[in-house]
């Protein structure tokens, strides 16, 4: 990825070059200071809630909180920094495997505690409220999903450098596949002085995903292989006994009538005694949902990326079971049906 800001001086254009920043603490004191400047996926909006907390032995450069509950743990480098290419992705993993399962109210009081207090705040709700100001915010609902995601380990984990090494690209990509849990946004903020006026070029580094589906690996290990459309899937359906493929009918037709608005691609993943309907999002490459024999499998990371606006509705149609990564939903209804409409039409925009 790179960027470019090109001025005119009327008789020629020119490129300018970034400036950079001075040192990791000015590139630190921005981040923290506009949090909403970062091109984070989902676009939540984030209440930092501590500057070099203590996790384990080390100290986490900035500790967020988004309304939805999920703990952000943001890591920042310039790019000299020898750290910036496979170091800092161990450091923020072992931030967030100290988080996974303890305590709230240790994270809260004993860890959290004097950070909260010298940045105004008595609490979590009270640093979420006064950064989103929702009227809608349900603190009750804030803090069921604050304990369950400590307890899940489903955190979001932000990585900020001035200038991103390929390295880092590519160890980023590999772990958005291997650990779906995770939410991790990598992110390049370049700087540039323009006629005496301080410019900011944030922008989001999107790995090129693959999905774990279609490696050569799982592929050989399967059988199976990729067929463009749903042809297959409704080929697999008709080879059922009568009636034990209604569901899978119901869920075709529904995936086809995305496909028709423009909202969904279908593909069909053809094994040796299965086959399964991948049902993508028109304009990105993981699947919201699959559907497989009898029931659809949701996937959380995926909703978190292009459709997190539609999270509580889908999270109350598939109830009591948990939205998480590779939710099972044996009960496919009309209300899931249009929950997850909903869901593709906002992932289209």
């Amino acid at each position: 990825m790179s960027t470019a800001i090109w001025v005119s001086d009327q008789a020629d254009w020119k490129q300018l070059q970034p400036t950079g920043f001075k040192d990791e603490k000015a590139l630190h004191d921005l981040v923290e200071e506009a949090p909403h400047l970062l091109p984070l996926s989902g676009a939540p909006q984030l209440a930092v809630v501590g500057r070099e907390v203590a996790l384990g032995t080390n100290y986490a450069d900035l500790l967020a909180i988004e309304p939805s509950g999920r703990v952000v743990v943001i890591e920042i480098k310039l790019a000299y920094n020898a750290e910036a290419r496979r170091a800092v992705v161990a450091q923020i993993l072992a931030y967030a495997a100290y988080l996974h399962r303890l305590d709230p109210e240790e994270l809260v009081r004993t860890i959290l505690g004097r950070h909260l207090t010298q940045r105004g705040y008595e609490s979590l709700v009270d640093a979420v409220v006064a950064t989103a100001q929702d009227p809608s915010f349900d603190a009750a609902e804030f803090d069921r999903a604050f304990r369950d995601n400590l307890a899940t380990g489903r955190f979001r984990l932000v990585l900020v450098l001035d200038s991103v090494p390929q390295e880092l690209v590519q160890l980023v990509g590999y772990l958005g596949v291997v650990a779906p849990e995770l939410t991790l946004d990598l992110v390049s903020v370049s700087a540039y002085d323009i006629e005496g006026t301080r410019a900011l070029v944030p922008q989001r580094v999107d790995p090129e995903r693959v999905d774990p589906a279609s490696s050569p690996t799982k592929l050989k290990a399967a059988a199976g292989q990729f067929v463009d459309g749903g042809g297959a899937f409704e080929k697999w359906i008709r080879e059922q006994p009568v009636g034990q493929a209604a569901v899978s009918v119901e869920v075709l037709t529904w995936a086809r009538s995305l496909e028709q608005r423009g909202l969904a691609r279908l593909k069909s993943f053809q094994s040796l005694d299965v086959t399964t309907l991948m049902i993508y999002p028109a304009t990105h490459d993981g699947s919201l949902a699959s559907a497989w024999k009898d029931r659809i499998y949701l996937y959380r990371s995926v909703f978190d990326k292009v459709a997190p606006g539609a999270i509580p509705r889908v999270e109350a149609a598939v109830a009591p079971n948990r939205f998480g990564q590779g939710t099972v939903v044996p009960n496919v209804n009309d209300e899931v049906m249009a929950a997850l409409t909903a869901a593709y039409e906002m992932a289209a925009g």
